[in-house]
């Protein structure tokens, strides 16, 4: 099983999830998603799995989301995720991605995670 984890070490509800990854016996490919930021494309296609618009990613209680002045439409998915991909600290963590099944979650809760788990 290949999947990917877009963690944040800092982050409590990151770091358990990726506990629960390793406890399944998982190694994931772990994405310090701060300093390896994915790129656009990525995040539209990670908020498909998860089945949601790109909006559905945001951390909306970040003070670089609310203090934002250069914010795009937030209906306007190829935009939002350029400007996501320019502020990663406003994408939701963990996301959790099993690029084979083309299926995500978010691990709020961390619990989420053993949908995608054998």
């Amino acid at each position: 099983m290949a999947i990917t984890i877009y963690h944040n070490p800092r982050c409590s509800k990151s770091r358990k999830t990726l506990e629960i990854i390793n406890d399944a016996g998982v190694q994931p490919n772990v994405v310090l998603y701060l300093q390896d930021t994915p790129d656009a494309a990525r995040i539209q296609a990670v908020a498909g799995m998860l089945g949601v618009p790109v909006a559905g990613l945001l951390r909306r209680g970040e003070s670089e989301f609310g203090e934002a002045t250069d914010l795009p439409d937030l209906d306007d998915d190829a935009a939002l995720a350029a400007w996501i991909e320019a502020h990663p600290i406003v994408l939701q963590r963990p996301v959790v991605v099993d690029d084979a099944a083309q299926r995500a979650i978010v691990g709020r809760p961390p619990e989420n995670v053993q949908e995608l788990l054998p």
